[in-house]
């Protein structure tokens, strides 16, 4: 199967900072990737390089699919716009060609159609992350990257975000999101990417990462013991 994003031996620099070090792995259709590592690791660059945000110091990355989704983990919405007002003016910032069917596909699929008319400022926090990720998904990407999409939301609203983004993997959509919650990684994603200090130390299930880091349960102890038996925690 042809990957639809495919990073070879990314790196990054700012400064005299590496932030990340020659970063490889291929993403496929319904594929749900969890890129994870402590604070600094390099996360949100690698997703922020996929998505065409930034350039790459060294490397490249390649879209075989076309354009990804982004969407970041601080949103880009008009606050005083009204939900369906964010939409449709992303959707035409965006070139889709039928911009009234895609924001009508998205207040569906997102389940915001009875939150179509209110204003952004005036959603919570899990309606305001379900309106971000829509913007990703405007265009009917055949990838999406998430940056933290879960940050600040409650359980019920993460199980719902959850529940959505799985339904687009199921469809084919490939999802590669980051995430600082490592139980989600264990839970939601079928591919994990661990990465410490700009490095990549593992690309595969989690289940696989579990049985490195001593087995159990626990996901998030297990990821903890995998990276100290790296001298890395």
């Amino acid at each position: 199967m042809t990957p639809l994003l495919r990073a070879e031996r990314l790196g990054k620099r700012f400064g005299s900072r590496e932030a990340l070090r020659e970063v490889s792995f291929s993403a496929h259709p319904g594929e749900t990737i969890a890129v994870i590592g402590p604070n600094g690791a390099g996360k949100t660059t690698l997703l922020s390089l996929l998505g065409g945000v930034q350039p790459p110091s060294s490397g490249a990355v390649v879209r075989s699919g076309g354009a990804v989704g982004w969407a970041p983990q601080q949103s880009a919405l008009y606050s005083k716009l009204t939900v369906s007002e964010n939409l449709r003016l992303f959707a035409r910032l965006e070139r889709v060609p039928d911009p009234e069917a895609a924001v009508a596909r998205m207040l569906e699929q997102t389940g915001l159609a009875d939150r179509a008319r209110d204003r952004v400022q005036r959603l919570s926090g899990g309606n305001r992350q379900r309106v971000n990720v829509a913007l990703a998904l405007l265009a009917d990407p055949p990838a999406i990257l998430l940056d933290e999409p879960s940050s600040a939301l409650d359980p019920g609203q993460r199980e719902r975000l959850w529940s959505f983004v799985g339904e687009r993997a199921a469809q084919g959509t490939c999802v590669v999101f980051s995430t600082h919650i490592v139980a989600e990684a264990g839970r939601y994603a079928n591919r994990v990417l661990a990465l410490d200090q700009g490095e990549l130390l593992f690309d595969g299930p989690p289940a696989e990462l579990a049985a490195e880091g001593g087995g159990g349960s626990d996901f998030e102890a297990a990821f903890v013991s995998f990276l100290r038996g790296r001298g890395r925690a």
